[in-house]
């Protein structure tokens, strides 16, 4: 008897004309607070940016059109081990391609990548050496997107990282490449640790580093390295305290409210994205950033999608007064060969990110923010080729 639960089906993603009035609907009908004069983004979204953003939305954006736009890449579901998993699978021209699994992070989704699939899958097309080619696997990390329900507590990084590896494996991938950011930066090094035989590189953008208490770890710290580390402390962290410590209460509001959804998501992009003083759409286009948050809003994943920050932080490596557990956030050092890509925006600092990981490549930008597969696609690109084509 086959076993179902291995079944690799094709996916459409086909929102009913009912979610979309209903969207509609309550976008026309949303109550505004007040708003204190002159503080602009200080004390969060501003009114006047937040209501124009949500009428655009809701008059101009054109889901329909950005469907069309994702369903133009082949799409799969299947389970593993009862975790539902949404992915894209697009395969190279090029018969020795690498498989590459990509690994989105939040606020953020399977969608991120789509400027740099036709690049990294059929680089003869853009005008890149066709041995630079990958077999992209993209999925929507659990909790994500059309990856639900989650299959219970404990589907942190580490968890997320074996079913993925079960994925891979079903798709008949015996050694791949993993690149991945924010979240996917936790996830890949855990699959790196769990499948070593298996994964041949891992390349990291957007990666969080932590001193760990050792001594003489600060000794000697560049004054880019002091800034970093300063912004890290400085950053305003409250969407992450509510995420990791009640993931399940934020999201009775974003679920219910697309206006709080968009202000919710939109914050971290306008954070995020470099240079930060801007307007978040200067770095990624408005049509992109509704795209990510309606595909949010139409799976219904606020709560879901911020389980994965209890899990590693409340549940795991937040140690209280103490601040970050650096062994508990990290899994142990392991021997694959990993490459980190720094923008403008991140924090990372080289030391700690060489501590925890096998760093055979380091490359510094002098542009880009978080969002690199969005805000500077062929930079990101240049770097994932030029550090697999070392391993191949």
């Amino acid at each position: 008897m086959t076993d179902k639960t291995q079944d690799v089906r094709p996916f459409r993603i086909d929102i009913p004309s009912s979610r979309l009035d209903d969207l509609a609907a309550r976008l026309a009908g949303a109550r505004w607070p007040d708003e204190l004069p002159g503080v602009g983004w200080e004390r969060g979204v501003p009114l006047d940016y937040l209501k124009e953003l949500a009428e655009h939305w809701r008059t101009r954006y054109d889901w329909r059109a950005r469907e069309a736009e994702l369903n133009a890449h082949p799409q799969f579901m299947t389970c593993v081990e009862g975790q539902n998993l949404h992915f894209l699978h697009v395969r190279s021209p090029e018969p020795d391609a690498v498989p590459l699994l990509l690994l989105h992070g939040w606020p953020g989704t399977f969608a991120d990548f789509l400027d740099v699939i036709g690049p990294l899958s059929d680089p003869r097309a853009h005008g890149g050496d066709p041995s630079d080619a990958f077999h992209l696997v993209i999925p929507s990390l659990p909790g994500f997107g059309f990856s639900t329900p989650l299959a219970g507590p404990g589907m942190g990084p580490a968890r997320m990282a074996e079913v993925l590896a079960v994925l891979m494996s079903r798709l008949g991938y015996g050694s791949y490449g993993v690149q991945g950011y924010d979240t996917g930066s936790w996830v890949a090094p855990h699959l790196g640790s769990h499948a070593s035989g298996q994964v041949m590189g891992i390349h990291l953008n957007a990666l969080l580093t932590f001193p760990a208490g050792e001594e003489g770890e600060m000794d000697g710290l560049s004054e880019l390295e002091q800034n970093r580390w300063e912004r890290m402390q400085n950053f305003n962290d409250g969407y992450l305290q509510c995420n990791s410590k009640r993931p399940q209460t934020v999201g009775y509001a974003l679920h219910d409210s697309p206006v709080g959804q968009l202000a919710w998501m939109v914050e971290k992009f306008k954070e995020l994205t470099h240079p930060e003083e801007a307007l978040p759409e200067a770095a990624i286009s408005r049509d992109r950033i509704l795209t990510t948050v309606s595909l949010y809003w139409f799976t219904g994943t606020a709560a879901s999608s911020a389980q994965v920050y209890y899990e590693e932080i409340s549940a795991a490596s937040w140690t209280g007064a103490e601040g970050w557990d650096a062994a508990a956030w990290a899994p142990q050092r392991g021997t694959v060969p990993t490459g980190v890509l720094v923008s403008a925006h991140d924090v990372t600092v080289r030391r700690w990110a060489e501590r925890d990981h096998t760093v055979v490549r380091w490359t510094e930008l002098a542009e880009g923010g978080h969002f690199l597969s969005m805000e500077a696609p062929a930079v990101l690109v240049d770097d994932v080729r030029a550090f697999f084509r070392d391993l191949r």
